[in-house]
Formats: structure tokens, sequence, C-alpha cells
């Protein structure tokens, strides 16, 4: 049977799927486990029908895919965004499965959306649209089932709105939703979760492969993309550590620092200012020219290209945002750290430029971390929501930060384990691959417990 084209998708198994090359050759037995796991538990589609503000009725197409619980409910956020559609929640969900496995947490893997696009719309219409779509999800999921969460599109007005829907359809108050308000069962953290937990992680990769970059020093450059929750607090972290920001970038272009002299790019007065203007859905293009003349503009580009220097990278847009050309010219600028704040955010292309730089080894090497070890810190923490919602706790900011800081650390070291065991042959001086690690680490966690839960044999 011939299957529909699904890009994303095939892009995620075929990365997958490289990197567990060597493990499969040595355990044969578990070629059989990732035949299956290719596949979805369940795919659930549906239409959403809700009426705007001029009375008039409109239809968007609603997805869960509910992808794997062998290691606990499905776990993963719901998109709302044009773009939505099968290959994308399909390529979103099978990250999550392994993603969610390197936290330790007992989570599976899900995504959902709609090609609803909340741009543009009024408050009411959005409570409208969200309401719609909970209508029919809340057949599916639990807080024992599948609890999804925010994602682009979904912020937390969209999660209240969906709550508030599935408990007056359920008549009952459960963690069925991660990103909730504090004072109705959120976490601490939990908006900041991935951005802290991405820079958490590239402390780790930092202290081993170039500690004169350390985020401590002022003089360190860090190119980021996106302005969303994840690039505002991931920027914010940089400046609280003492390094220097010097991007960020939304759909329509990206906004520099056109000096790179220490301490000269963006201050956290800059990203709370950006932070506003994205909760009133403006462009960066708006605000450039209330930056000074320190900043400068490039409209319909992203900003790997633009920076004369940088030390770390870190895409945290959205997925393929970083080219094979790309990275040749991040790695030209002299770029020693790569990690994913953002899903699947580089190419192929991109990948095997940095892989190729980690094998040459020497002092100039490019250490890559994929996202779904990198980026697991969001996840992680909306675990421990889950963890707080079953006990009616509330864990004070510390703890949750310590937790996550602990969880990052721990996925940094299986993917370190895992990456030196099944990278091949490695001289001395080169890194261990940490994109092999992440997928060899999941994968093994996620196929055993499948194995003896009888989804393989």
């Amino acid at each position: 049977m011939v299957l529909p084209s699904e890009p994303e998708f095939e892009q995620a198994l075929g990365e997958l799927s490289e990197s567990i090359k060597e493990f499969l050759a040595a355990n044969p037995s578990y070629k059989k486990a990732f035949e299956v796991v290719q596949v979805p538990e369940r795919v659930i589609q549906f239409r959403v029908v809700w009426e705007d503000d001029q009375g008039r009725t409109q239809v968007n197409r609603g997805y869960r895919v509910q992808f794997n619980s062998a290691l606990g409910p499905y776990k993963g956020g719901l998109r709302l965004h044009p773009s939505v559609n099968l290959s994308i929640l399909k390529f979103l969900g099978f990250e999550q499965i392994f993603k969610n496995a390197l936290t330790g947490l007992s989570m599976g893997g899900g995504k959902g959306g709609s090609d609803f696009d909340p741009k543009g719309k009024s408050d009411n219409e959005i409570r409208r649209f969200c309401y719609a779509f909970m209508s029919e999800l809340q057949r599916h999921i639990g807080a024992d089932t599948d609890v999804p969460a925010g994602d682009i599109g979904t912020g937390a007005r969209e999660v209240a709105y969906m709550f508030g829907a599935y408990k007056k359809l359920r008549n009952e108050f459960v963690g069925v939703l991660t990103g909730k308000g504090l004072t109705w069962g959120g976490s601490h953290i939990r908006p900041e979760a991935t951005g802290y937990g991405l820079i958490y992680y590239v402390e780790h990769m930092i202290a081993k492969a170039c500690p004169e970059y350390s985020l401590n020093k002022s003089e360190t450059l860090v190119a980021i993309s996106g302005s969303g929750n994840v690039a505002q607090y991931t920027a914010l972290k940089v400046l609280e550590l003492g390094a220097t920001p010097l991007s960020l970038s939304d759909s329509k272009g990206t906004l520099i620092a056109k000096s790179t002299v220490r301490g000269e790019g963006f201050t956290k007065e800059h990203v709370e200012k950006i932070a506003e203007l994205k909760l009133r859905g403006g462009s960066l293009e708006s605000i450039a020219s209330e930056f000074g003349s320190k900043f400068e503009y490039h409209a319909g580009k992203r900003p790997w290209t633009l920076l004369p220097k940088v030390h770390i990278a870190l895409p945290s847009a959205t997925q393929n945002e970083v080219s094979g050309e790309e990275a040749d010219a991040l790695i030209k600028a002299g770029v020693r750290i790569v990690a994913e704040g953002s899903n699947m955010g580089c190419t192929p292309e991109a990948i095997e430029v940095f892989e190729k730089s980690r094998l040459a080894g020497g002092p100039n090497a490019v250490w890559y971390a994929p996202g779904k070890a990198s980026n697991c810190g969001g996840v992680a923490v909306s675990g421990l929501e889950m963890a707080q919602n079953s006990q009616r706790l509330n864990w004070t900011q510390a703890e949750v930060d310590a937790k996550l800081k602990k969880i990052m650390a721990d996925c940094y070291e299986i993917c370190l384990d895992a990456g030196s065991k099944w990278s091949g042959e490695r001289k001395a001086d080169v890194l261990p691959s940490l994109l092999v690690g992440a997928n060899v680490g999941g994968f093994i966690k996620v196929a055993d417990a499948m194995r003896v839960q009888g989804d393989w044999w």
C-alpha cells in the first residue's frame, strides 16, 4: 500500500533510523521494535465548527495523534497554526515519544492541534473555537489517558479556555491539561521551562567541549532565533548568567545587534518589550526603529548568516530553520555549540555539516544537540505539573527549578553515555554524537517497555 507523502514525519523517522543503525546492527531483535514504534497507536481527526464575530459558520480540522503510551499517558502539545497537518503532528508526536523518555518521567508521546489561526481573531472568537475544539477532544483525553499542553498558537489564554470547556463538559477538575494558571493547578516556571532547560543542557555541553565560552562571560556571543516563549526565556536566562544574546527573529525577519563587542546585545528590557509586542500579535519589524542604531532589522532573513562572530547558536523558532548553507555560515562565524530549542530545528543537510565538523575533531569542532534532548525542559515541567496535580500540591519556584536542572543534567548524561557507546569508533579528541545518544537512549527505554508489555516480541 502506498501511503501519502508525509515529509516532516519521514524526516524525523529517517533521522532516528540513521542514528540507531549501529545499535540495531549489534542488537538485531530491536529491529522489530523500530518497525512497531513508528506506527501511532491511534490517530484522531475531527472537524471543528465555530462561529465568528459576524455570526458566520467557520470550520477547521482538529487532530490528536496518540503515538505511544509505553511509558505513561500520552503527553504533547496542541498546535494552532494554519500549517498544521497530519505529517507535522506525526513528526512532533514521534519526536515527543523519545523526548519524554529522556526526561525520566512517566509520560508517553502524542501531539495534536488544528489548522485554526489565532492571529487576528478576537478573544471571543478564540474562546468559541476552543470550546468547539474541546467538545470533541474531551472524548479522547484524560488525566491518566492523554494530557495535552500548549504549543505554537496555544498559550495561557487558549489553555485556560480549553480547560474551562473540559471542566464543564466532564464535570470534573483534574489535571487534564498542563500550562495552567498558577492559582488553578499550574506549576511555577512552566512558561520559562523550555528556554531555561535549553540553557541548563547547553551549560553541560560547554563545560565539556569549550569552557572558554562559558555563559557567565559577557564576551560569549549567543545567536537565538524566534521571539516567542522559548526564545524569550532562553535570552533572559543567557542575560541572567551574563552572556550576550545577539539576535531574535520572527516569521517576517530578524533583529540583530550590529556590534559583537561584549555586552552590546539585547538587554532584559529589550526582551520584555518584545514579549509585550508578541502578546499583541505584533512583528519585530514594527518596533525595530525603537531599538536604536545599535540594532539592525533584516526583512525575510534568519539570523544564521547575519552574524560575523558567534559562539553558541540556539534555533528556537520552528522546524527546519537552519539549512546546510546557514550551518556553513555559522561555522565560519566561529560557532562551537548548536542546540535546538525548537523541534527538529536543523535540516538533515545542516546536521550533516555539524556532525562532519564534530568528527573532524580539534579545537574548533562544533557540537550539536537535537531538540528531543536539549528542549525537553518544557515537557519535563509539564510532567512535574502532572505530579503536583496528582498530589494536590504546588511546589515552590526554587523546588521546580532544582528538579528541572536535575532532569536536564540526567538527560545530558544519558545522551553522552549512549553517544559514547554507539557513535562508532572515535578518536580521543572527537566528542560523542549527542544526536546518536539522544535517539539511542530514548529508543532503548521505550522499546524495552513496549517489549515487556507485549507490543513486540
